[in-house]
C-alpha cells in the first residue's frame, strides 16, 4: 500500500534517520516507537506531504486516502460539535451529486449504446456501494456512536466547537477521522487527552478498523491491545517487528544478547587471526598465507550490537521525607461548583498517611478539580480537614508551561534545590535522561516531553510527603515512564495520582476513586481490579437484557457457550493478575532487602568499621536474618512465577477455544 524507499532527513548537519525502508500493508497496526527527538512524528510528517525528506521516497500504490491526527490541534470552527462531525461525510455530499448525475445521464442514455450504457450502470453500482461502506445508510448513528465511545454525551453535541478546551477539540478531529474511513489512520498520542473509557473504546475501534493504523504512543497497554506489528527508530534506524510492544521488547533483550555473544566470539576468532598474521608474517613460506588471513579480515563484516539503553537500571529515589499525621485529607460533604456547574457534590473520604490512590473517571467529572482543591488552589464549599505535617508536592498537567524559558535545564534545578542535592543536580538530571550538554539548553527550545521531564525533576528537589501527580506521564517516552513509576514505588509517603495510563497505574495503587455524575466512588484494589468490577458489571448487566429479551420470545434458555468462553476467560485474566501482582511484589520486596544486604557487606568491607560493628551481636544477627529472608522471598518468586506461567497457559488454551 506505502513503500518508504532510502528515506534519511538531516537538521544541522547530523542525519535524524537514513536509509530508512519501510512497507505498509493493508490492515497493519504498527506502533512506532522511539525515544523524544528520535523522528516518529517527522516521519508521519513526510508520509502525510508536510515535510520533505532530504532524500529517498513515499510511494502510494493506487489511490490511498490518509488522515493524520497531530498532537496539537486547534479548531476555530463556530459549528456544533455533531455538526463538524458530519462534515466528515463530505466524500458522501460529493458521492450523492456523482449518483444524481449519473442517473440523469441513464435516463436519457441510447440502451443500443450497449458498451457505454453498462459503462455507466458499472459505474453507479461502484458509487452506491462507496455509498454504503461510507455509512450514508446510518450517517447520524454512526456520527452519535463514535461521539459517545469518545466521551461526548448527547447534550453536547450542541456546543461549539471554538469553545471547547483543546482536549476536547482533539476527539471531535478524532471522530471525524475515525467516520472517514481513510485507508492508513495516523495518530500522533491519540490517548494525552481521553480518559480510560474512551481509550478502551478506541482500542476496541481500532482493532476492527478494516484499513491500516500507524501510532505513536507512550501507552504501552494501548500499544499492546491494538498492535500487532512495532517499528522502532534507534539513532537513526528502523527495527521492524510482527508483534505488539511487551512482546517485541522481549524479543529486542534476546536479539541483543546474542549479538553481544555473537560479537565476542567473532572478536576472538579475530584476535586468533591477527596472532597468525604476526606469526607468519615474517616466514617466508607462511607469507602467502598471511596475506589470506589478512583479506579474510578485511572483508569479515563486523557485527554491531544494537546501541540500545537499558534504563531500568537508572535508579531515581524521591527525598526520605518527614512523616504527616496519620490522617492526611478528611472530606465531610465536600462540593465544588463554576457558576450552575456542580462539579463535585457531597464528596465524603479519608486519605491516610501511606495510601495510594488513583483518580479515575470521564474527564470534566472533577478529577483536576479536586486535585486542586486538596493542594489549596481552590476554594470550595463543605469540610476539608488536612492532617498534621503534610507538605504537598503538586504536579499539574501544563505545569512545564510554567517554567523559565530563559534558565538552562541545570539552572532551574539548582534555583531550587538546597544542600547535598544542589551538588548532585547533574545527577539528578542524569536521571531523567538529560546528560552532557544538554544540561546546558535553554528550556525555551526543549520539547514537550523534555520539559515535562524537567518540571518533574523540580518536584524531587523537595522532600514532599505527599504527591499529587496530575497527569504525569503525558509527554513522556517510555524509558522516562519506567523511570518514574520505579521511584513512586519507592516513595514513603501519600502518593495520588490523576491518570489514564493503565500500565503506569498497575501496581503503583492500591485504591480507586472513580468520578461519576453522581459522585465519587471509592473501590479497594490497583487499576486492573477496578476494570475488571466494572467490566464484568456491564457484562451482567448486558446478559440481564439479553435474557429478557430471549425469555419473551422462546422462554428460559440455558447459557450460551459465549457466555461461558467470556466468564472463563475473564476468571483466567483475573488469576494470571493475581500472581503477575504477586510476582512483581516479590521482586520489588528482593530488590529491598538486597539492597540492605548490600550496603550492610560494604561496611563490613570497611576495616574500621569492621572493627566496631564485630563488637554488635545484634548487627550480624540483622544480616543473618536478611539473608533468611531474603532465600524466602526467592523461594516465594519462584512459586509465584510459576503460578503465573501456569496461569498463563490456561488464559492461551481459552483464548484458543474461541478460534475453533
Amino acid at each position: 500500500m506505502i513503500n518508504i524507499s532510502n528515506l534519511a532527513v538531516q537538521f544541522g548537519g547530523d542525519f535524524l534517520f537514513q536509509n530508512m525502508n519501510i512497507a505498509i500493508h493493508k490492515k497493519d497496526k504498527i506502533g512506532l516507537i522511539g525515544r523524544n527527538g528520535a523522528g516518529k512524528s517527522t516521519l508521519l510528517k513526510i508520509m502525510n506531504g508536510e515535510l520533505q525528506p532530504d532524500s529517498g521516497s513515499v510511494e502510494f500504490s493506487g489511490d490511498v486516502t490518509i488522515s493524520y491526527l497531530r498532537q496539537d490541534i486547534q479548531l476555530t470552527s463556530d459549528l456544533t460539535v455533531f455538526e463538524e462531525t458530519k462534515t466528515a461525510f463530505a466524500k458522501v455530499q460529493q458521492l450523492l451529486a456523482e449518483i444524481s448525475d449519473l442517473e440523469k445521464k441513464i435516463g436519457v442514455a441510447d440502451h443500443n449504446e450497449v458498451n457505454s450504457y453498462n459503462k455507466m450502470l458499472n459505474q453507479l453500482s461502484e458509487k452506491n456501494e462507496l455509498l454504503h461502506y461510507l455509512g450514508y445508510d446510518s450517517m447520524d448513528e454512526n456520527i452519535a456512536r463514535v461521539l459517545n465511545g469518545l466521551g461526548f454525551e448527547d447534550p453536547e453535541f450542541e456546543k461549539r466547537v471554538n469553545q471547547l478546551s483543546g482536549g476536547w477539540q482533539m476527539r471531535v478531529e478524532l471522530a471525524k477521522m475515525l467516520l472517514r474511513k481513510p485507508d492508513l489512520l495516523m495518530l500522533d498520542e491519540p490517548t494525552n487527552h481521553l480518559d480510560i473509557e474512551s481509550i478502551i473504546w478506541l482500542e476496541d475501534f481500532l482493532k476492527n478498523y478494516p484499513g491500516a493504523v500507524v501510532l505513536i504512543s507512550h501507552d504501552t497497554a494501548f500499544l499492546d491491545n491494538v498492535c500487532n506489528r512495532t517499528i522502532e527508530i534507534l539513532k537513526g534506524n528502523v527495527i521492524d517487528f510482527k508483534s505488539n510492544y511487551s512482546v517485541y521488547m522481549e524479543m529486542r533483550a534476546i536479539r541483543q544478547e546474542h549479538q553481544t555473544l555473537a560479537k565476542k566470539n567473532q572478536e576472538k576468532y579475530r584476535a586468533r587471526l591477527k596472532e597468525n598474521v604476526n606469526k607468519f608474517r615474517a616466514k617466508k613460506n607462511k607469507a602467502k598465507f598471511a596475506q589470506t588471513l589478512i583479506r579474510k579480515l578485511d572483508k569479515m563484516e563486523i557485527i554491531e550490537v544494537e546501541d540500545i539503553q537499558d534504563y531500568s537500571k537508572v535508579k531515581l529515589n524521591f527525598p526520605d521525607p518527614e512523616k504527616s499525621g496519620k490522617v492526611v485529607y478528611k472530606a465531610i460533604h465536600l462540593e465544588k461548583s463554576f457558576g450552575e456547574n456542580h462539579v463535585i457534590k457531597d464528596a465524603n473520604f479519608q486519605i491516610e498517611r501511606g495510601d495510594r490512590v488513583a483518580f479515575v473517571g470521564k474527564n470534566g467529572m472533577g478529577k483536576t478539580t479536586l486535585s486542586k482543591v486538596l493542594t489549596g488552589n481552590l476554594e470550595y464549599q463543605g469540610t476539608l480537614e488536612t492532617g498534621f505535617r503534610v507538605n504537598i508536592g503538586y504536579f499539574e498537567q501544563y505545569q512545564a508551561e510554567s517554567l523559565d524559558g530563559n534558565r538552562t535545564v541545570l539552572q532551574t534545578i539548582e534555583d531550587v534545590a538546597t544542600g547535598d542535592l544542589r551538588a548532585r543536580a547533574r545527577s539528578l538530571l542524569g536521571a531523567f535522561l538529560f546528560s552532557g550538554d544538554d544540561v546546558e539548553k535553554k528550556v525555551k527550545i526543549l520539547s514537550g516531553g523534555e520539559k515535562s521531564r524537567l518540571a518533574m525533576a523540580k518536584l524531587l528537589t523537595q522532600p514532599y510527603n505527599v504527591l499529587i501527580l496530575d497527569e504525569p506521564t503525558n509527554h513522556l517516552d517510555m524509558s522516562t515512564k519506567e523511570i518514574l513509576k520505579n521511584a513512586l514505588s519507592d516513595f514513603s509517603g501519600t502518593l495520588i495520582l490523576v491518570s489514564h495510563d493503565r500500565d503506569f497505574l498497575e501496581g503503583l495503587t492500591s485504591k480507586v476513586y472513580e468520578f461519576t455524575k453522581s459522585g465519587i466512588k471509592e473501590h479497594l484494589g490497583d487499576i486492573y481490579d477496578f476494570l475488571e468490577a466494572r467490566e464484568a458489571s456491564s457484562f451482567r448487566e448486558y446478559e440481564a437484557d439479553k435474557e429478557k429479551v430471549v425469555s419473551k420470545q422462546s422462554g428460559n434458555e440455558t447459557e450460551s457457550d459465549h457466555k461461558k468462553w467470556y466468564q472463563d476467560k475473564k476468571d483466567a485474566e483475573k488469576e494470571m493478575r493475581k500472581f503477575q501482582k504477586k510476582v512483581s511484589g516479590c521482586e520489588r520486596e528482593i530488590t529491598s532487602i538486597e539492597k540492605k544486604i548490600s550496603k550492610i557487606e560494604e561496611e563490613l568491607m570497611d576495616p574500621v568499621k569492621y572493627q566496631d560493628l564485630s563488637k554488635d551481636a545484634g548487627f550480624f544477627k540483622k544480616y543473618e536474618d536478611l539473608k533468611t529472608a531474603l532465600n524466602e522471598k526467592m523461594e516465594q518468586w519462584e512459586n509465584f512465577q510459576q503460578s503465573y506461567e501456569k496461569s498463563q497457559s490456561i488464559l492461551k488454551k481459552i483464548n484458543d477455544r474461541s478460534l475453533h
